[in-house]
């Protein structure tokens, strides 16, 4: 299986458990891996051969700016089941980091990998 992967991919959504923190945007990072396999997009260098990365990272914005989560558990598992679902992916593995929420702390998150 071939890997296509977005990272540090930089979101505004409203995410935590205490209402507070949902009440504004907040800026979270997102490293993605797509499988998929490419053997046809290397032999004809077409796009409809492979997956949009553009049209990934358009959804995954549309897609946090209508919804709300508590968990960021719930935002990763929301974002696999859509790329797996609407981008036809064989697997995803997604890492969700919120940065600088806990003092002392670069970022927090979770990884989680879901496949078909």
């Amino acid at each position: 299986m071939d890997i296509i992967f977005l990272e540090q991919v930089k979101v505004q959504t409203k995410l935590g458990v205490p209402d507070w923190e949902r009440m504004m945007p907040q800026t979270i990072i997102l490293d993605i891996e797509i499988g998929y396999d490419l053997t046809n997009a290397c032999q004809s260098d077409a796009i409809a051969d492979t997956i949009d990365y553009g049209a990934v990272v358009r959804r995954i914005r549309e897609t946090l700016t209508e919804n709300s989560f508590k968990l960021v558990e719930a935002l990763a598992e929301h974002l696999c089941q859509l790329i797996l679902k609407e981008f036809g992916a064989l697997s995803v593995k997604i890492k969700v980091a919120k940065p600088g929420i806990l003092p002392g702390l670069k970022a927090l998150g979770v990884a989680i990998e879901r496949k078909v």
